[in-house]
């Protein structure tokens, strides 16, 4: 393969009101891995949720570790309806949220999803989920637990080329 770039930008959108979701659709099953960056903020305090290709059924499992500075905890949640992928900051879009998506488009295979999130003045989060499903993701519903993600915030979508 010639060289060229390894992550390739396929979509990027940023908020001009605020809105309860962001959908990816349409995603190409042309790359390894997908990476998504979520730079936001929420109208209140509240968790990022991911989903898959529509599935809302309890098709989701969390490995979850938290740290502020001082303590760490982490936890295992199976049976969920959605992915963890952080908080959202309320006071500006400065919590951030990387989230690698791991052999995404494999019609055999679970879908393991890496997060490494911050909420500024707050905690650092490290997710290992689980997607049990061998579909391809062709979709990705980013959403607030509650509340409106607010205007400003972006979110971007890269595929990684193969090797």
């Amino acid at each position: 393969m010639a060289a060229g770039n390894t992550y390739v930008a396929l979509a990027t959108n940023t908020l001009s009101s605020a809105t309860a979701s962001v959908t990816f659709s349409s995603i190409s099953g042309a790359y390894t891995d997908l990476v998504l960056v979520i730079n936001a903020a929420n109208s209140v305090d509240a968790s990022c949720r991911l989903r898959f290709n529509g599935d809302t059924a309890t098709n989701y499992s969390d490995t979850r570790l938290y740290g502020d500075g001082t303590s760490a905890t982490s936890d295992r949640l199976t049976g969920l309806t959605h992915i963890d992928c952080g908080d959202f900051s309320t006071t500006s879009i400065n919590s951030n949220q990387v989230i690698s998506i791991q052999n995404y488009s494999n019609a055999t295979t679970y879908k393991t999803v890496l997060t490494r999130a911050n909420v500024p003045a707050s905690y650092v989060f490290a997710n290992v989920s689980m997607w049990r499903s061998t579909s391809a993701i062709t979709s990705i519903v980013i959403s607030p637990a509650s509340g409106n993600l607010v205007s400003g915030s972006t979110f971007q979508l890269f595929g990684i080329a193969a090797a």
